[in-house]
């Protein structure tokens, strides 16, 4: 059965300079050729990978002068016949253009189809076309530094490499199951467990759920305090804009205030919330009740302090919100003299406020940088990670599992039947990494959150 023809735009919609239209199959040319007429009429035609100018016609109708450029396959990016039509961004342009490629013979585009048959048709494996949309929707430097790797093969090749070690692993305990009056198991299973540890271990190193969340969403980092301790200040500091309204009046803050930066490639996302403390004001007592919320769901909480003032029941009220989630003390107004009792207070509350402690001035600036770098310390090290992506984390995790249970099995001395059980699982897991082992309900899955033209 022959492939159906496809096509979609591939740039965002809305107005704007360019727009490319995207055809793939096997009508891409012949669609092309209908439409488009190149400005040089004498020249041999569409040369493929060239950009060639000239004009849209419909059934008589100019639709745009654009640029138009034909990939013949498989030197595409889907690995069939591909045309791209650069038309002006309008609105009316691209329906039009649109709707005669519709009628002559191609289909509308569903999501992620363009990558789905790179995929199908050799040119990508699975973890790199996911890299695709990762790079796309990376929200900072370090999102997209790790989609690149991904892309160009770095959780193929590190995923390719487990696989050939537990296969040569698998070797001994296949042909002692194959051959049991040829092949003595004590021997062929020899010191097969630690082996399965080490690389169940490997596996688990090179991927971490909260870190590929944090490379996907953002860190999320509350500022909580009392009122009138700076936090709003903090917050315009570290987005360097003033989103927040500062004053000296206490309670100004009724509801989060949020914004987003970037601190070592990382996107922070960083929430402002009310100050904590005990109101009788409807309005202010649900701000501190979202406050509340944010402090349990953030990522990291910035537990702020004015050090000209001495601590009291309600900075108490915070600490004891905090305790045990991962934070970071601030002290701020350094610029001002410390309260007479506000070292006394800290040293004897150390046992329960965090141990990373930052001294700055939110007015000044001064320490700013000391807490930047704390806050990207809590976004752990993805440039470390093989694994960034957290469908590809939690296979490798279900991998190292069946190792464990496999190695375990084999120390119990229990039939090699079952230890292969848990091996083949383990290498099937891997497998659906990189899209060895695939349905196509994993690939609609996978698909489905890519966006329509590519």
């Amino acid at each position: 059965m022959e492939q159906t023809s496809i096509a979609a735009l591939s740039t965002p919609p809305g107005r704007g300079g360019l727009a490319v239209i995207r055809i793939s199959g096997p009508q891409a040319e012949s669609i092309l050729r209908s439409l488009f007429i190149p400005v040089k009429r004498d020249a041999t035609g569409f040369d493929e990978r060239k950009m060639m100018f000239g004009k849209l016609i419909h059934q008589g109708k100019l639709l745009d002068e654009c640029m138009a450029v034909l990939f013949r396959a498989p030197r595409s990016y889907t690995r069939e016949d591909v045309a791209e039509i650069h038309v002006h961004a309008s609105e009316q342009v691209i329906n039009s253009v649109l709707h005669a490629v519709f009628s002559l013979g191609a289909i509308p585009a569903a999501p992620g189809e363009f990558t789905r048959r790179a995929f199908e048709n050799g040119r990508l494996d699975l973890s790199q076309a996911e890299a695709v949309m990762q790079l796309i929707a990376a929200s900072g430097q370090q999102a997209a530094d790790a989609a690149l790797r991904q892309l160009q093969g770095g959780a193929l090749r590190f995923v390719q490499a487990a696989q050939a070690q537990l296969i040569s692993l698998m070797a001994g305990v296949t042909s002692a199951i194959d051959y049991p009056e040829e092949i003595d198991e004590a021997e062929a299973v020899g010191n097969i467990a630690p082996q399965l540890r080490a690389l169940a271990g490997e596996l688990e190193r090179q991927g971490n759920l909260q870190t590929a969340r944090i490379l996907e969403e953002g860190l999320q980092v509350v500022i909580c305090g009392k009122p009138n301790v700076g936090k709003s200040s903090l917050l315009n500091a570290l987005l360097h804009e003033e989103r927040a309204i500062v004053t000296d009046i206490p309670g100004t803050t009724r509801d989060a205030v949020t914004g987003s930066t970037q601190i070592g490639g990382i996107r922070v996302n960083l929430k402002d919330t009310a100050g904590i403390r005990q109101s009788g004001e409807t309005v202010e007592q649900l701000g501190i009740k979202r406050a509340l919320d944010a402090v349990k769901s953030a990522d990291l909480r910035l537990f702020v302090l004015d050090r000209s003032c001495l601590p009291d029941a309600e900075d108490e009220q915070v600490l004891h919100a905090i305790t045990g989630l991962p934070s970071v003390l601030v002290i701020n107004k350094s610029d001002l003299p410390d309260h007479p009792g506000f070292a006394h207070w800290i040293d004897s509350h150390r046992d329960k406020l965090p141990e990373n402690t930052i001294h700055l001035s939110a007015s000044t600036g001064e320490g700013l940088d000391s807490l930047r770098q704390a806050i990207h310390a809590q976004a752990g090290q993805p440039e470390h990670s093989a694994l960034t992506l957290a469908r590809h984390i939690r296979l490798a995790s279900q991998a190292a599992g069946s190792l464990r249970n496999a190695a375990q099995a084999m120390e119990e001395g229990l039939p090699l039947d079952i230890c292969a059980v848990d091996l083949n699982y383990a290498l099937a897991s891997l497998g659906r990494i990189t899209g060895d082992n695939y349905s196509e309900e994993l690939l609609d899955e996978v698909f489905s959150a890519f966006c329509v033209g590519k």
